[in-house]
């Protein structure tokens, strides 16, 4: 066995043999000659997504290409790209992305096909900006599909069960300026009776607790500085921070964005966390449930009831709105959602047993779990309305099974 381990040192990956290809015609002699393959882009999953029986592949050799087109408005990208690349050159041209996630430091490629996400009640995840896609498929063929095409729904988020990614076309838009301002001591009784106006009220909103707490911790709101703004000196009552935050307790405010109001490009914004930094914590490990919209305030009170049980496993939770899309293995497939993030200590049985307290209240409601981090079960064939289309598709391109290891055969069959 080759020994590899995702960012945080919680899994290690299965897998008898390792290869960094440099190219794709070499990629593609890999893959058609193996038995099962998978593949790993920045390793910030925390599940064995991406264990196999025989080859890992890491994508971090491929092309770091990132090619802007101003007149279809888009940007194209190499399989190897990092967000927090890709932002200092968009930036750099004029241009801007949607959003990011609270990480910039993950692949594109990675984070699509996981549904990774930001927040914002009118932005989807990142996944929702991808155009284009073209993939090598499990007998080492090239194949694009575009928006509109048959099949791209279900491409874009694929858990890397279709092929691997390659290149990534995203819509782009003009660049714009964001701020973000942190707010301590919301109250719970405020959430649940104004959930609605606390996320509609800036372009993100996150608000993070330890649920074993008289009141929310911290919101961290962040604004296009091109839209009005229609938060005051207060937050719904919460008391504005005069000094940065880091979202979890002692660890060092220089690993996030610049705070307090002071205005900025999106790319140095948008995430919580600057790419020459550290993110997060490091040594934890990571779950999220993405719970339907209209069940949030009845999920938000289920987990609060399990505050206590949680509180010695946590760092510390986020809570965000991500908007409804049409991806078949979306986790906002067909609504909108609020993400529940849960960064643990390190502690993977402890971890593990906790788990299924949180699926017993949350799954009832309609919650689906994030296909990169830890969850204990999963139903995919009730979460998912189009996993029978899923299931022809990656039959089509990957009729040998190679790239279908016992994660998405739990997950797809």
């Amino acid at each position: 066995m080759h020994e590899q381990t995702n960012w945080a040192g919680n899994h290690h990956y299965d897998a008898a043999r390792f290869a960094e290809p440099g190219g794709i015609d070499e990629l593609a002699a890999l893959i058609t000659g193996s038995s099962a393959v998978r593949v790993i882009g920045s390793r910030h999953s925390f599940n064995d997504i991406a264990d196999t029986d025989d080859l890992l592949i890491s994508t971090a050799g491929l092309a770091t290409s990132i090619e802007i087109d101003t007149e279809a408005r888009s940007v194209t990208v190499g399989g190897g790209v990092r967000y927090g690349d890709l932002a200092v050159v968009l930036q750099q041209a004029g241009w801007a992305l949607h959003n990011l996630a609270s990480l910039p430091h993950i692949s594109v490629a990675g984070a699509v096909a996981t549904a990774t996400h930001g927040s914002g009640d009118r932005n989807g995840n990142l996944a929702t900006a991808v155009r284009g896609i073209r993939l090598l498929t499990g007998a080492g063929e090239s194949v694009e599909l575009h928006r509109g095409d048959p099949g791209f729904e279900g491409a874009v988020v694929a858990i890397g069960a279709l092929g691997v990614v390659v290149e990534v076309t995203l819509d782009i838009e003009p660049a714009f300026a964001v701020r973000q301002r942190l707010f301590g001591g919301l109250g719970w009784d405020v959430v649940a009776d104004r959930f609605d106006e606390i996320f509609a009220s800036a372009y993100s909103v996150s608000l993070f607790t330890l649920w074993d707490e008289p009141t929310v911790s911290l919101a961290w709101i962040k604004e296009r500085v091109d839209a009005p703004s229609r938060v005051g000196e207060d937050f719904f009552g919460a008391v504005a921070e005069v000094a940065p935050r880091h979202m979890i307790a002692g660890m060092d405010v220089r690993n996030v964005t610049e705070q307090l109001g002071v205005a900025g490009p999106w790319s140095e914004r948008l995430a919580h966390f600057r790419s020459e930094f550290t993110p997060s914590a490091g040594a934890e490990i990571q779950s999220e449930y993405l719970v339907p919209r209209v069940h949030a305030v009845e999920a938000i009170a289920a987990v609060r009831a399990l505050g206590p049980r949680l509180r010695d496993l946590l760092q510390i939770t986020e809570l965000r709105s991500v908007a409804a899309d049409d991806l078949w293995l979306s986790t906002a497939y067909g609504t909108d959602v609020v993400g529940l993030h849960f960064t643990w200590v390190r502690d993977t049985e402890a971890v593990a047993a906790a788990l299924p307290a949180i699926e017993d209240v949350l799954y009832p409601l309609g919650a689906r779990p994030h296909w990169g981090k830890v969850f204990a079960g999963l139903d995919a064939a009730a979460m998912y309305p189009r996993l029978a289309d899923f299931r022809a598709l990656a039959d089509r391109y990957d009729p040998e099974g190679r790239f279908r290891n016992a994660f998405v055969r739990r997950a797809i069959g």
